[in-house]
């Protein structure tokens, strides 16, 4: 466990070793969620990642089940409108 200071404008600076363990080590955006009262701080990737596992874990490897089946399909019945 590491004390950090917040600063009144209610910025954090996280020490090295803990962005490093967090997979934040390279900085740039975050997503900040609370949940039971605790912040839990995640990179972008991180998200995407658990949510492709998540979907891969409901779908599993049906065919037309990803993301790029499913934009080809859309921009196929978009120019069917057409």
């Amino acid at each position: 466990m590491i004390k950090a200071i917040m600063s009144e404008s209610g910025g954090v600076t996280f020490p090295a070793d803990i962005r490093a363990a967090a997979g934040l080590e390279h900085g740039g955006p975050v997503v900040i969620e609370v949940v039971d009262g605790e912040l839990h701080v995640r990179s972008i990737k991180q998200v995407m990642d658990r949510a492709s596992a998540l979907a891969r874990k409901l779908l599993g490897d049906k065919p037309g089940a990803s993301v790029d089946d499913f934009i080809a399909e859309r921009r196929r019945e978009a120019e069917a409108e057409d």
